[in-house]
């Protein structure tokens, strides 16, 4: 009686498939089970001068000082919101940021913000007009 193979090639790779999905499976309950990663946040909202919520502006967050060298702290981008509202979640560590807004037609500005810890800051920006020279 002749044996036919069934599958004798399909065994390892089914193996290694099983074994990356057990591993990833296993790294993602580890996570879970440390819960969220903690964090600051810093928010905040765009204006215009009269008072009114500025859509798509540009915010920069930008990491300042040795801490933030040390930290390997990143640049952040982000546009604000229908409600000109805008939002960074940065590391819970000692550290100090340089936010700047800036949006066509707007004379651009700039914020320092410092973070000590696991916080929310709030900042406000009131954009006027660029002059037409």
């Amino acid at each position: 009686m002749r044996r036919r193979k069934t599958g004798a090639s399909f065994l390892p790779g089914f193996l290694a498939a099983a074994l990356l999905f057990g591993a990833s499976a296993m790294a993602e309950a580890g996570q879970r089970a440390r819960g969220p990663q903690p964090y600051a946040l810093i928010a905040g909202t765009v204006f215009r001068e009269d008072g009114l919520s500025l859509r798509g502006a540009r915010v920069v967050l930008e990491p300042q000082g040795e801490a933030s060298r040390r930290q390997r702290l990143k640049k952040q981008e982000a546009l604000s919101d229908a409600r000109g509202e805008f939002a960074f979640r940065v590391p819970p560590v000692p550290s100090e940021y340089l936010l700047t807004a800036t949006a066509p037609g707007y004379q651009s500005q700039e914020r320092k913000v410092q973070v000590q810890g696991e916080e929310r800051i709030d900042v406000f920006f009131r954009l006027a007009r660029a002059s037409k020279n």
